[in-house]
């Protein structure tokens, strides 16, 4: 009897502190950011299921198709970020080179035979059922913590990185930042520029590499125009953006029928799945790049600015997690999430209203996509790893 007792005591007190243990896990967590992220979620299912349903019809497919994929990637995503959450974040520097290499491994496949063209992009490998891999999302990923080992090392008697550090961080974002280039995907290029000039400004790293950088990036955007290096539906894209209608059945049809959608929708919106614009499919690609023309039309002016507001309170999160990591890695690792994100919803959001070219980036926890969900979540998860050690000895 005594043994029985004392075993089911000690059971019952062992699963007591079980419990404990992973409610005290739980309340770790950012849960404004958690909630937010939940939220954009199940608003972009929505709005993904209103811009494929009738065009799945119309093709005789399966008009549940797109949403049942995009609710597969968003919990294949979810699992990737509580698997992230859930590592100690300051061990990822042992494994940073096995990322950076897995990430360039993926960008030399896509260029490839194993590599398709989609949209123009020579960007994706197909592996059948309706699904695509496109390796420069996790090539974000890559890029972020490897930026934030080499300018998050602790230094002695330096207070920001040195020359050196900040040649081979310049250097090794660069090779993936090329193969990129190569495929080509402008957008993406856009989102390392921007995650580096971020991650250097925070790391301390003296203003002339920042002055020199943009002025080098200007003088080499100039050359890629004068040389004629880009290609020709880039230069359409530029052109379209800066006068949509010099070419509205051509290269200004995106930009120009993505307001025509969004003016439509006026405060209010038209209602979920009641687009016009929408249903009638007259914006390309309404599920992922241009997602937010189908915000517009539908939940109007307030529901899309909600949908800004969410996004920026995830980057208000962001930048609060990184202000109170519990060293320089953390504090670059959370920077290097919230320029990526941050880059990525303004250039997606700008490119709808025609105050930015259009490029291919895909709205952050809105926009039908895996690999971009997948890369997304991860970097959620980055956030909460950072947040739930954000003391020394967490």
């Amino acid at each position: 009897m005594l043994n029985s007792t004392g075993a089911g005591s000690v059971g019952g007190y062992g699963d007591r502190s079980l419990w404990q243990g992973r409610l005290a896990g739980l309340r770790k967590l950012d849960w404004p950011l958690t909630v937010t992220v939940l939220v954009l979620s199940v608003v972009g299912a929505l709005l993904v299921r209103s811009a494929t349903f009738q065009l799945a019809l119309e093709h005789g497919d399966d008009p549940e198709g797109f949403l049942k994929r995009h609710i597969l990637n968003l919990l294949i995503g979810f699992v990737l970020g509580g698997v992230v959450t859930v590592l100690d974040y300051r061990l990822l520097r042992a494994y940073v080179p096995i990322l950076y290499a897995l990430a360039c491994v993926g960008l030399l496949a896509v260029l490839t035979p194993l590599g398709s063209t989609i949209n123009g992009s020579h960007s994706w490998i197909v592996i059948g059922g309706g699904f695509q891999i496109q390796p420069s999302e996790f090539a974000k990923v890559g890029l972020v913590v490897l930026l934030a080992m080499i300018l998050g090392e602790p230094r002695d008697g330096e207070i920001g990185p040195g020359r050196r550090d900040v040649l081979l961080a310049l250097a090794l974002a660069g090779v993936p930042g090329v193969l990129i280039m190569l495929q080509p995907d402008l957008g993406t290029t856009l989102v390392f520029i921007a995650v580096v000039l971020g991650m250097l400004a925070v790391s301390g790293a003296q203003k002339r590499w920042l002055v020199g950088l943009v002025a080098g990036g200007a003088a080499a955007g100039a050359a890629v125009f004068f040389f004629g290096l880009l290609k020709k539906y880039q230069i359409d894209r530029f052109t379209a953006f800066l006068d949509p209608s010099a070419d509205p059945r051509g290269a200004g049809y995106n930009a120009q029928q993505a307001r025509i959608a969004i003016g439509s929708g006026g405060p209010f919106g038209k209602g979920l799945f009641n687009g016009q614009q929408t249903g009638g499919h007259f914006v390309p690609e309404q599920q992922t790049d241009f997602i937010f023309t189908v915000a517009g039309e539908e939940l109007g002016f307030v529901g899309a600015a909600v949908i800004v507001l969410l996004l920026g309170v995830v980057l208000w999160r962001g930048l609060r997690i990184a202000s109170q990591a519990a060293d320089l890695f953390g504090t670059l690792v959370a920077t290097g999430v919230v320029c990526w994100l941050a880059f990525q919803t303004f250039e997606n959001v700008g490119m709808t209203l025609g105050i930015m070219p259009i490029t291919g980036l895909p709205l952050p926890f809105v926009s039908y996509g895996g690999s971009a969900t997948f890369a997304n979540m991860i970097a959620f998860g980055l956030l909460q790893a950072v947040h739930i050690r954000r003391r020394p000895f967490d």
